[in-house]
C-alpha cells in the first residue's frame, strides 16, 4: 500500500491499537457493565478493520454523513465510514495523543475563527490526508450555512475532486410533500451507489434490516424511558453508545438489538432494586446541545463532586419512528423522515424553534430535571439564536438554565476548569448542590 493510502488510515489503525488492550482486560474481568462496553469495542474494532481492508484491497467502500441511512448501505452490502469519527472515538475520552496538535495545525489553515471547529477540525483531516479516500462519498448539506460551506471546500480539495459525491437535498419545509420529495432522494442515492459500486438494493433485503433496526429503536426508545427514573440507572457511558449503535456499520444485525435489550434488562434490574450505577444522585441535568469531545474530564467530576447525573441530553432525545415496512414505498418515506428531520442538531437548527420549545417542556416535565444545561457550542449560531428562547422557556417552567458558552472540540475556547467553575457557581447560586 503506497504511503498515502497508509497514511489515510494510520488513525483508524491507533484507534485499534489503543481499544484491543481495553477490550483484553474488559474480558479477563467482565461485569455487567463490561458486558455492554466489550460489544461496543468490539463494534468499533470491526468497522475499521473493515475499512482498512477496503483500503489494502482497493475495494469498493464509502464516506457518509451521519444523517444517511446505514440501512441502505447495509442491505446493498458496502462498507463505509462516518467520517468525523476521528473527533468522537479516541477524543471522546480526552485521551487522542493528537488533539492539541490537530487544533494547532488546524489554526493555520485561515479559515475563520468563528467557524465551527467540528467543521474545520473535518477539513484538517481532509487537508492532511487522515481520511480515506472512498470510491464515493454520501455528503449532508444541511442544517447550517457552515455545513454547505464545508461540503463546498470538501469537495474542491485535489485528492478529493474525482470523487463521485452525491448530496440529498433537503426541503426547507417539514409537511407530508417534503418528506415525499425527501424519499425520492432516497432512491436517488441507491442509484448512485449503485452506479459506484456496482452493488444493487434487493427491497427484501432492505424491508429485513429496516425491521431489525426498528427493534434496536423500539428498545432505545424503553431505554430512554427507563431513564426518567430517579434516581437514574446508568453514568453517561452507555447512553451515549445508544446514537453510535444505530449510526454504525451492522445496522440489521441481530446482535445490537440483542446489546439494546441487554441495555434495557440492566436498567430495569437497576430501578427495581435501587442500584444506580452513580450514587448518591442530587441534581438531574438536561445536556442540551451535542457531548464535548473531553466530555469524560467534566461527567465524572459532576457526578462524584456534586451528585449531578445527565437524566436526558439531546442526542439521545430525538423523534425518531419505527419505520412502515409494508411496501417499498413507506421504507422509503420513513428513511427519510429520520434521515433529514429527526437526527441531532438536525432536528434543533432545521425548521421552527417549536422544536426548542416543545423539546425542553416535555423533557424537563418528564424526566423530572433540576437544571437545563446549554454548552452554547460556538459553531452552533442556529442554537445560539434560540438561546434567548431557551431561557424564557426555563423560566416560565421555573427551573434554572445555564448558557456556558464553550467549544466542543478546543478546551482553549473555555477551559475544563472555567466550565466546573461556571457550573459549580451556577448549582451554588440556585441552591443545587
Amino acid at each position: 500500500m503506497d504511503a498515502k493510502r497508509e497514511r489515510s488510515v494510520s488513525r483508524l489503525r491507533e484507534e485499534i491499537a489503543m481499544f484491543e488492550p481495553i477490550l483484553e482486560l474488559l474480558k479477563m474481568a467482565p461485569d455487567e457493565m463490561g458486558n455492554l462496553q466489550i460489544f461496543i469495542i468490539e463494534d468499533i474494532l470491526n468497522s475499521h478493520r473493515k475499512i482498512i481492508d477496503c483500503v489494502e484491497h482497493e475495494q469498493p467502500y464509502l464516506a457518509s454523513q451521519f444523517t444517511n441511512p446505514v440501512e441502505i448501505l447495509t442491505a446493498m452490502d458496502v462498507p463505509w465510514y462516518f467520517h468525523v469519527a476521528h473527533q468522537f472515538m479516541a477524543g471522546g475520552t480526552g485521551g487522542s495523543p493528537h488533539t492539541i496538535e490537530d487544533l494547532e495545525a488546524m489554526d493555520t489553515m485561515g479559515i475563520p475563527s468563528d467557524c465551527c471547529t467540528l467543521l474545520k477540525l473535518l477539513l484538517y483531516y481532509q487537508a492532511a490526508g487522515l481520511l480515506p479516500i472512498p470510491t464515493a462519498y454520501l455528503a449532508l448539506t444541511e442544517p447550517c450555512d457552515g455545513v454547505a460551506g464545508m461540503h463546498a471546500v470538501f469537495m474542491n480539495h485535489p485528492d478529493w475532486r474525482t470523487v463521485p459525491v452525491f448530496a440529498p437535498d433537503p426541503p426547507y419545509h417539514s409537511d407530508q410533500r417534503a418528506v415525499d420529495y425527501y424519499a425520492g432522494e432516497m432512491k436517488r442515492m441507491v442509484d448512485f451507489v449503485q452506479k459506484h459500486t456496482g452493488k444493487s438494493l434487493d427491497i427484501g433485503r432492505l424491508k429485513r434490516v429496516v425491521e431489525e433496526t426498528n427493534k434496536g429503536y423500539a428498545m432505545w426508545m424503553e431505554y430512554n424511558e427507563l431513564r426518567r427514573s430517579v434516581p437514574t440507572p446508568h453514568s453517561y457511558v452507555m447512553p451515549m453508545s445508544c446514537f453510535y449503535l444505530v449510526n454504525d456499520m451492522g445496522a440489521g444485525d441481530p446482535a445490537k438489538a440483542k446489546w439494546y435489550e441487554d441495555m434495557v434488562a440492566n436498567a430495569e434490574s437497576r430501578v427495581r432494586e435501587n442500584r444506580p450505577e452513580v450514587p448518591n444522585q442530587r441534581i438531574r441535568v438536561f445536556w442540551y446541545d451535542i457531548q464535548p469531545m473531553f466530555f469524560g474530564e467534566i461527567v465524572p467530576w459532576l457526578e462524584q463532586e456534586w451528585g449531578a447525573v445527565i437524566a436526558m441530553d439531546m442526542v439521545s432525545y430525538c423523534p425518531y419512528e419505527l419505520i412502515d415496512t409494508s411496501t417499498e414505498d413507506t421504507m422509503f418515506r420513513g428513511l427519510a423522515k429520520r434521515a433529514f428531520l429527526h437526527p441531532p442538531m438536525v432536528h434543533q437548527a432545521r425548521g421552527l424553534a417549536d422544536n426548542v420549545v416543545h423539546d425542553i417542556t416535555r423533557i424537563v416535565k418528564d424526566y423530572k430535571i433540576d437544571c437545563v444545561v446549554f454548552p452554547g457550542h460556538m459553531g452552533h449560531k442556529d442554537m445560539a439564536a434560540s438561546a434567548s428562547i431557551m431561557r424564557e422557556v426555563c423560566r416560565d417552567l421555573n427551573v434554572p438554565f445555564l448558557h456556558i458558552g464553550m467549544d466542543v472540540c478546543d478546551k482553549r475556547y473555555t477551559t475544563v476548569e472555567e466550565i466546573k467553575s461556571k457550573m459549580s457557581h451556577f448549582f451554588t447560586a440556585m441552591g443545587l448542590g
